[in-house]
């Protein structure tokens, strides 16, 4: 039995969202080379994947000491 040319098509749900906003950061040779390497001995194929849950699990792990405050760090200490 042949398709129908204009079947609609299955739809899936998104489980990701869909990202529009591009970071851009330079390193250095060096930098990059120690990248590289800790990419390739722990085996993460998707370097911009691991770039993003690791800055925002590092934002995530500190946002709770990162709280505003009335007075800096010196006024408070006096």
């Amino acid at each position: 039995m042949a398709q129908k040319k204009n079947a609609p098509k299955a739809t899936t749900a998104r489980t990701q969202p869909v990202r529009h906003k591009r970071i851009v950061c330079l390193v250095s040779d060096e930098e990059n080379r120690i990248i590289d390497e800790y990419l390739k001995k722990h085996k993460i194929a998707n370097k911009s994947n691991w770039m993003r849950e690791t800055l925002l699990a590092f934002i995530y792990k500190n946002i709770d000491e990162d709280y505003p405050t009335l007075f800096n760090e010196l006024e408070m200490r006096r």
